[in-house]
Protein backbone atom coordinates (compact mmCIF):
# COMPACT_ATOMS: atom_id res chain seq x y z
CA UNK A 1 0.00 0.00 0.00
CA UNK A 2 1.35 3.44 -0.92
CA UNK A 3 2.26 5.81 1.88
CA UNK A 4 -0.13 8.77 2.36
CA UNK A 5 2.26 11.25 0.70
CA UNK A 6 2.67 9.12 -2.40
CA UNK A 7 -1.02 8.26 -2.54
CA UNK A 8 -1.87 11.98 -2.44
CA UNK A 9 0.80 12.69 -5.07
CA UNK A 10 -0.63 10.03 -7.37
CA UNK A 11 -4.20 11.29 -6.87
CA UNK A 12 -3.12 14.93 -7.42
CA UNK A 13 -1.19 13.99 -10.55
CA UNK A 14 -4.13 12.06 -11.94
CA UNK A 15 -6.47 14.94 -11.14
CA UNK A 16 -4.23 17.36 -13.05
CA UNK A 17 -4.79 15.29 -16.19
CA UNK A 18 -8.33 14.03 -15.69
CA UNK A 19 -10.06 17.20 -14.43
CA UNK A 20 -9.16 19.35 -17.46
CA UNK A 21 -10.37 16.55 -19.75
CA UNK A 22 -13.59 16.22 -17.75
CA UNK A 23 -14.12 20.00 -17.75
CA UNK A 24 -13.51 20.10 -21.50
CA UNK A 25 -15.92 17.22 -22.05
CA UNK A 26 -18.53 19.07 -20.00
CA UNK A 27 -17.96 22.23 -22.02
CA UNK A 28 -16.63 24.12 -18.98
CA UNK A 29 -14.04 26.84 -19.51
CA UNK A 30 -12.98 27.71 -15.97
CA UNK A 31 -11.01 30.75 -17.11
CA UNK A 32 -14.00 32.11 -19.01
CA UNK A 33 -16.30 31.38 -16.09
CA UNK A 34 -14.00 33.25 -13.67
CA UNK A 35 -13.62 36.14 -16.12
CA UNK A 36 -17.35 36.54 -16.72
CA UNK A 37 -18.11 36.28 -13.00
CA UNK A 38 -15.39 38.53 -11.60
CA UNK A 39 -13.70 40.54 -14.35
CA UNK A 40 -16.31 41.45 -16.95
CA UNK A 41 -18.02 43.81 -14.53
CA UNK A 42 -15.13 46.24 -15.13
CA UNK A 43 -13.35 44.94 -18.23
CA UNK A 44 -16.58 44.01 -20.11
CA UNK A 45 -17.34 40.64 -21.65
CA UNK A 46 -15.32 41.59 -24.74
CA UNK A 47 -12.34 42.72 -22.61
CA UNK A 48 -12.28 46.28 -23.93
CA UNK A 49 -12.70 47.93 -20.51
CA UNK A 50 -16.27 49.18 -20.82
CA UNK A 51 -17.99 46.99 -18.23
CA UNK A 52 -20.91 48.32 -16.17
CA UNK A 53 -18.66 49.26 -13.22
CA UNK A 54 -15.93 50.89 -15.34
CA UNK A 55 -17.40 54.35 -14.76
CA UNK A 56 -17.18 53.91 -10.99
CA UNK A 57 -13.39 53.60 -11.04
CA UNK A 58 -11.20 56.69 -11.02
CA UNK A 59 -8.66 55.23 -13.45
CA UNK A 60 -9.47 54.06 -16.96
CA UNK A 61 -10.05 50.30 -17.03
CA UNK A 62 -7.45 48.69 -19.32
CA UNK A 63 -8.43 47.21 -22.66
CA UNK A 64 -7.35 43.59 -22.25
CA UNK A 65 -7.64 42.88 -25.98
CA UNK A 66 -4.49 44.84 -26.82
CA UNK A 67 -2.05 43.47 -24.24
CA UNK A 68 -0.19 41.43 -26.83
CA UNK A 69 -0.20 44.24 -29.40
CA UNK A 70 1.08 46.72 -26.80
CA UNK A 71 3.92 44.34 -25.94
CA UNK A 72 5.49 44.02 -29.42
CA UNK A 73 3.27 41.09 -30.41
CA UNK A 74 4.14 38.96 -27.36
CA UNK A 75 1.48 38.17 -24.80
CA UNK A 76 2.86 39.40 -21.43
CA UNK A 77 2.06 36.20 -19.55
CA UNK A 78 4.08 36.94 -16.39
CA UNK A 79 2.79 40.48 -16.10
CA UNK A 80 -0.84 39.40 -16.52
CA UNK A 81 -0.36 36.59 -13.97
CA UNK A 82 1.21 38.99 -11.46
CA UNK A 83 -1.51 41.61 -11.91
CA UNK A 84 -4.25 39.02 -11.38
CA UNK A 85 -2.52 37.42 -8.40
CA UNK A 86 -1.87 40.84 -6.90
CA UNK A 87 -0.48 39.58 -3.61
CA UNK A 88 2.94 41.03 -4.29
CA UNK A 89 2.80 44.81 -4.29
CA UNK A 90 4.74 46.61 -6.98
CA UNK A 91 5.22 50.18 -5.77
CA UNK A 92 6.26 51.47 -9.20
CA UNK A 93 2.87 50.51 -10.58
CA UNK A 94 1.07 52.95 -8.35
CA UNK A 95 -2.05 52.34 -6.26
CA UNK A 96 -3.77 48.97 -6.55
CA UNK A 97 -7.33 49.61 -7.74
CA UNK A 98 -7.93 46.10 -9.06
CA UNK A 99 -9.01 43.46 -6.52
CA UNK A 100 -6.34 41.02 -5.39
CA UNK A 101 -7.65 37.80 -6.88
CA UNK A 102 -4.82 35.70 -5.43
CA UNK A 103 -6.18 36.40 -1.95
CA UNK A 104 -9.75 35.74 -3.10
CA UNK A 105 -8.87 32.36 -4.63
CA UNK A 106 -6.80 31.49 -1.55
CA UNK A 107 -9.87 32.12 0.64
CA UNK A 108 -11.88 29.76 -1.61
CA UNK A 109 -9.22 27.04 -1.54
CA UNK A 110 -10.26 25.24 1.69
CA UNK A 111 -13.83 24.85 0.45
CA UNK A 112 -12.71 23.72 -3.00
CA UNK A 113 -9.95 21.29 -1.96
CA UNK A 114 -11.86 19.47 0.76
CA UNK A 115 -11.39 18.95 4.48
CA UNK A 116 -8.00 17.27 4.10
CA UNK A 117 -6.56 19.97 1.85
CA UNK A 118 -3.03 21.09 2.61
CA UNK A 119 -1.29 24.39 1.94
CA UNK A 120 0.20 22.76 -1.16
CA UNK A 121 -3.33 21.92 -2.33
CA UNK A 122 -4.41 25.51 -1.71
CA UNK A 123 -1.42 26.86 -3.61
CA UNK A 124 -2.15 24.55 -6.55
CA UNK A 125 -5.80 25.61 -6.53
CA UNK A 126 -4.89 29.32 -6.58
CA UNK A 127 -2.29 28.89 -9.32
CA UNK A 128 -4.71 26.80 -11.36
CA UNK A 129 -7.42 29.45 -11.15
CA UNK A 130 -5.02 32.23 -12.10
CA UNK A 131 -3.54 30.21 -14.97
CA UNK A 132 -7.04 29.47 -16.28
CA UNK A 133 -7.86 33.18 -16.14
CA UNK A 134 -4.61 34.20 -17.85
CA UNK A 135 -5.34 31.61 -20.53
CA UNK A 136 -8.76 33.10 -21.11
CA UNK A 137 -7.40 36.67 -21.27
CA UNK A 138 -5.01 35.38 -23.95
CA UNK A 139 -8.01 34.32 -26.04
CA UNK A 140 -9.32 37.90 -25.92
CA UNK A 141 -6.29 39.27 -27.77
CA UNK A 142 -7.01 41.14 -31.02
CA UNK A 143 -5.61 39.23 -33.97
Amino acid sequence: MAKPFFRKLIISGAAMFVLPLWAHAQGIDIGKQIYETHCAVCHAVDGKGSGPFAGLITQRVPDLTILEKSNNGVFPFNRVYDVIDGREEVKLHGPRDMPIWGNYFNEQAPDMTGPEGTQADYTSFVKGRILALVGYVYTLQAK
